[in-house]
């Protein structure tokens, strides 16, 4: 008898898909406002901006990321409830460096086969990291692609919009030598350097490493759902004149925080006055021929966020974040530029 050929056969599940989309529906409406209109399921997500009226110049703010290999690992250890905190961070905390506040955020899910269970958990993620950063989950899309996506595989996306007074845009353009730069702890590895970290500790990249007491430092450490800093910024920049910001994602500190610096300035960090992560603390020990230039361009260092104010801000500005539980460190000053642009002295 020859097989009844429909989408199901060629390994789409459009009813699957709809029974997911009735289960998420609740946790997703948990992020709703008043100003969110209609529910999930549209072709659309609705988002009433009215309140821009009372800017005098708003801006809106947009970015988009994804989390990279980690998933690679949250795949290999079957955790699946915080890549999507990593992914609502990536994204939030990019435009929260321009002083933006996150308003809405939308996902993108791509995968081998769609299973219910996981997408749930991968979902329920995105809701907390959503709450964290303040944002609406407006809206996403979960799409199945056999035949080019291992069963076991998924991709994410995600897509944030904001909003900033233009008048209080942060873009560096006030930053003058003698600037203190202010770090912002990280929770580890973040979403970056994920493919250096799978080439040093995982067989072959994609198989988890024999030793069982490896394997529980990588679970424990690596997998750790980046910070998402909105609420602890937001808070900072009411109280404090900031300069400029920094999220230190891929690049790490070579490449994030000259974007920010006119041509004609640099940065100084101290190494001394930075924090003793365990991750990188572990990875410097098993990895001595990685070079610190090779570490500082690939990883944050145990350094997430970047704060450049001027001298007299400092105390009231560590306070500040303090106040949110930020655990800040004084970790460098602006000069005026020679021949690099970051310094490690």
């Amino acid at each position: 008898m020859q097989e009844e050929i429909s989408y199901k056969s060629a390994g789409v599940d459009t009813e699957a898909g709809q029974e997911f989309v009735k289960k998420i529906k609740q946790n997703v409406e948990s992020t709703h406002g008043p100003r969110v209109l209609g529910g999930l399921g549209g072709f659309s997500g609705a988002f009433d901006v009215s309140f821009l009226k009372n800017y005098k110049n708003p801006i809106l703010l947009s970015g988009t990321d994804g989390v990279g290999t980690k998933v690679e690992l949250a795949r290999l250890f079957n955790i699946h409830d915080t890549i999507g905190i990593d992914l609502v961070a990536m994204c939030a905390n990019d435009i929260l460096v321009s002083g933006g506040e996150p308003l809405f955020f939308l996902d993108y899910i791509a995968c081998g086969k769609l299973i219910p269970e996981r997408m749930e958990r991968i979902v329920a993620g995105i809701v907390k990291g959503c709450k964290l950063s303040g944002s609406a989950l407006l809206g996403g899309e979960t799409a199945e692609h056999p035949g080019t996506m291992d069963p076991d595989e998924y991709d994410l996306g995600g897509f944030v919009v904001g909003a900033v007074e233009k008048d209080d845009l942060i873009d560096g353009s006030k930053i003058k030598p003698g600037d203190i730069v202010l770090g912002l702890e990280s929770s580890g590895p973040h979403s970056n350097g994920f493919s250096l970290i799978r080439k040093l500790y995982l067989e072959g990249g994609r198989k988890l490493p024999a030793d069982p007491e490896l394997v529980g430092f990588l679970k424990e450490f690596a997998l750790r759902p980046t910070r998402i800093y909105v609420q602890s910024i937001l808070n900072l920049i009411k109280k404090v004149d900031v300069k400029g910001m920094v999220h230190i994602t891929g690049g790490g500190f070579y490449e994030n925080i000259p974007r920010v610096l006119s041509d004609s300035l640099a940065v100084e960090i101290q190494r001394e006055k930075l924090p003793e992560n365990p991750f990188f603390v572990r990875v410097q020990k098993d990895f001595p021929s990685l070079s610190e230039k090779e570490l500082y361009s690939t990883f944050n260092m145990g350094i997430g966020y970047i704060v450049i104010i001027s001298p007299e801000s400092v105390a009231d500005a560590t306070t500040a974040l303090e106040e949110k539980g930020e655990l800040v460190h004084k970790i460098g000053v602006i000069t005026s530029k020679n021949k690099e642009s970051v310094l490690f002295v």
